[in-house]
């Protein structure tokens, strides 16, 4: 049976709001596992915010954190990829745009994120057991 994208993402990636302030994005971004904010507006994906998006667009412009909303920042993703592509070509997708991680969208909504390490992992599982061929 075919696996797609829904199988091995991670639902619910707790994106930020695009009214929220850039303070909340440096909050989470200040955790080193988290890499990248991912930016909704109404569950739609805006875009992405980066450690380098805040040094770039509010500490170097002199923007009040607080003040400055995460949709005035946002960049657009890089790549998305949806819901239901199939595994092997999610694979193929990742490894061709050397994408650690990409937001899973479903009619322009996110839906979670797709790991390149889960993604290898689930697949390494429906590898079928190689055979003996000594035998």
């Amino acid at each position: 049976m075919k696996q797609h994208v829904r199988d091995a993402m991670v639902p619910e990636p707790g994106a930020l709001e695009s009214r929220e302030s850039a303070r909340a994005a440096g909050e989470r971004l200040s955790d080193p596992a988290v890499r990248a904010v991912l930016v909704c507006d109404d569950g739609r994906l805006l875009g992405v915010v980066t450690r380098k998006t805040l040094v770039r667009r509010v500490v170097a412009e002199g923007r009040d954190p607080n003040a400055t909303r995460l949709e005035e920042i946002a960049e657009p993703p890089l790549f998305t990829i949806d819901v239901s592509t199939d595994l092997d070509e999610a694979f193929r997708m990742l490894e061709d745009q050397d994408l650690e991680r990409v937001p899973v969208v479903e009619d322009g909504r996110l839906v979670g994120i797709l790991s390149r390490t889960v993604l290898q992992r689930r697949l390494a599982e429906d590898e079928p057991p190689s055979e003996d061929l000594d035998a």
